[in-house]
C-alpha cells in the first residue's frame, strides 16, 4: 500500500492499493466544507490531489493569489504577531519588576494584575516555543512527527491560553466585586483568585492530556480534534469569554449610573468622553474583543479572525501593561521620585569625590602638611633654624 505522506499542506494517512482517501481542507484555508481526494495506485504511488487545492479549498476566492502568495501572506502575518508578542513580553516583564520593586504597589489589585501579566508572558513564550518546535524546519514531515517534545509544546500552549482567559475572568470578577461591595476582605479573596486562576487551567489540561492519550494520541496533538477533545479546551474558554462579557456590560452600566450621579452641572459631551475612556480601558483588561468570533464556527471569517485573535491578541499584553502600569499616575509619580533619589545620590557621590580630590591637589593642603611636619619633627625645625643663622 501507500505510506503516510506529507505534501507540504496536509497529512495523508496510510492506504491500501486502489483505495481512495478523502480528507477535508486544512484548517488554515477558509473553505472547510470542501474535501480533497487521492488515490493509492498499483505502483505504490499517491495520485495528485483532486480537485486541486486551488479549486477545492478556495484560498484564492475572488483573487489571483496562488500558493506562494498565500505562503508569503502568512509569513508576513507571522512577523506581525511575533513582534506583538515580543513587545508584550518586554513591557510585561518591566511592569512586573516595577510592581515587585516598590512596596507601595503591594496590594490585592496589583497582585491580580501581576498574575495576569505572568499569564500573558506564558502565552507569548508558549507561542514562540510551539513555532520553534513545530514549524522551524519547513522540510519536516508532520505525518511522522509525534515526539514527546512537540506534544509537550502543544500542551503548554493550550495551558497558557486557558490560564490567560481565566485570569482575564478573575480581573472582571474582582472589579465587579469592588463595585458591588464596599468593604471587601482582600486577603480572604486573593488566595481564592490565585487558586482559581492557576488551578482551574491545570485541572482542565490534566483532563485534556488524558483524553488525548487514550482517545486521539495522533501526531503532535495539533491536528483537528474530535468533539470531546475539542470541547474540553473550547468549553471553558467560551464560558470565561461569555461571563466576562456579561460582567463588562454590567460594569459599563454601573459606570454610566455613577457618572450620571456625579455629573451635576457637567456637559453631556464630557460625560460621554469619560464613559468612552472607561470603556476603552476595560476592553483589553476583560478581553472583550474575543466575543466577536467566540460562538462562530472555526471556518467563519478566517482572515478577520486572524487579525483579531492573532494580530490584536499578540499586542494585548503590551496594551494591558501600558494602561495599567506605565500610564498609571501613581506609578509615574513613584518612578519620578526614585529617579530624583538616584540623581541626588549620584550628585552627592560626585560632590564627595570631587571635594576629596580638590583637597588633595590644593596648594593650601601642601602648606598644612609642611606645618604638621614641622610640629612633629624637632630635627627638621633645628636644621631650618641653623640654616637661617648661617644665612644671616
Amino acid at each position: 500500500g501507500c505510506a503516510r505522506d506529507w505534501d507540504g499542506l496536509t497529512c495523508w494517512p496510510r492506504a491500501t492499493f486502489g483505495e481512495v482517501v478523502k480528507i477535508p481542507c486544512p484548517r488554515f484555508f477558509e473553505e472547510f466544507t470542501s474535501f480533497l481526494q487521492r488515490n493509492c495506485t498499483q505502483e505504490e504511488y499517491w495520485s495528485e490531489p483532486f480537485p486541486p487545492y486551488t479549486i477545492a479549498c478556495g484560498f484564492d476566492e475572488g483573487s489571483s493569489k496562488g500558493p506562494e502568495d498565500q505562503k508569503s501572506y502568512y509569513s508576513a502575518f507571522w512577523c506581525v504577531y511575533t513582534a506583538g508578542y515580543a513587545a508584550s513580553v518586554t513591557s510585561l516583564i518591566t511592569a512586573l519588576i516595577v510592581f515587585a520593586a516598590f512596596r507601595k504597589f503591594h496590594c490585592t489589585r496589583n497582585y491580580i494584575h501581576m498574575h495576569l501579566f505572568v499569564s500573558f508572558i506564558l502565552r507569548a513564550v508558549a507561542v514562540f516555543t510551539k513555532d520553534a518546535v513545530l514549524f522551524a524546519d519547513e522540510t519536516m514531515d508532520h505525518c511522522l512527527m509525534s515526539t514527546v517534545a512537540c506534544k509537550a509544546a502543544v500542551a503548554f500552549f493550550q495551558f497558557s491560553i486557558l490560564a490567560n482567559f481565566f485570569w482575564l475572568l478573575i480581573e472582571g470578577i474582582y472589579l465587579q466585586t469592588l463595585l458591588l461591595l464596599t468593604f471587601v476582605s482582600n486577603k480572604k479573596f486573593v488566595w481564592w483568585f490565585i487558586f482559581t486562576g492557576w488551578g482551574a487551567p491545570t485541572a482542565v489540561m490534566f483532563a485534556w492530556v488524558l483524553t488525548r492519550i487514550h482517545q486521539q494520541n495522533t501526531g503532535c496533538w495539533d491536528d483537528d480534534e474530535n468533539g470531546v477533545v475539542l470541547w474540553i479546551i473550547k468549553g471553558p474558554i467560551l464560558l470565561t469569554v461569555l461571563i466576562n462579557f456579561i460582567i463588562f456590560i454590567n460594569v459599563i452600566r454601573i459606570l454610566v449610573h455613577k457618572l450620571k450621579s456625579q455629573e451635576g452641572g457637567g456637559s453631556h459631551s464630557s460625560h460621554f468622553v469619560r464613559l468612552a475612556k472607561s470603556t476603552l480601558l476595560l476592553i483589553p483588561l476583560f478581553g472583550v474583543h474575543y466575543i466577536v468570533f467566540a460562538f462562530f464556527p472555526e471556518s467563519t471569517g478566517l482572515e478577520a479572525r486572524l487579525y483579531i485573535e492573532l494580530g490584536l491578541g499578540s499586542f494585548q499584553g503590551f496594551v494591558v501593561a501600558l494602561l495599567y502600569c506605565f500610564s498609571n499616575a501613581e506609578v509615574q509619580t513613584e518612578l519620578k521620585k526614585q529617579l530624583c533619589r538616584w540623581q541626588h545620590q549620584e550628585y552627592l557621590t560626585f560632590s564627595h569625590r570631587h571635594g576629596a580630590l580638590s583637597r588633595e591637589t590644593s596648594p593650601v593642603n601642601y602648606v598644612t602638611q609642611l606645618s604638621l611636619l614641622d610640629k612633629i619633627s624637632p630635627k627638621r625645625r633645628t636644621s631650618v633654624l641653623q640654616d637661617g643663622v648661617t644665612t644671616v
